[in-house]
């Protein structure tokens, strides 16, 4: 995955450095040839790709949470089970 993203950012970086360098070119052009073919898709791409990644770590963070990593309320933290009335 991050072999394509580093190919893709090596021609987007690239191609801004033709349009600065182009006689008809500017370096405004070139700023928004990397900002539109550069970081905006390879951001994209890889916040999806790595939304998988982000799922397991937040089901294992909660799974562990979960098995007891904290200590059982003791009985003065204990709500009551029934309201009583006066």
């Amino acid at each position: 995955m991050y072999l394509i993203a580093i190919a893709w950012a090596y021609v987007a970086l690239m191609m801004a450095a033709a349009e600065a360098t182009s006689p008809q070119g500017t370096l405004f052009g070139a700023f928004i040839t990397l900002m539109l073919y550069g970081v905006l898709p390879l951001g994209l791409l890889l916040y999806i790709l790595g939304t998988p990644g982000r799922r397991r770590r937040a089901a294992q963070s909660s799974a562990q949470a979960d098995a007891g990593s904290h200590a059982p309320p003791g009985p003065a933290e204990r709500l009551p089970a029934e309201r009583e009335e006066p």
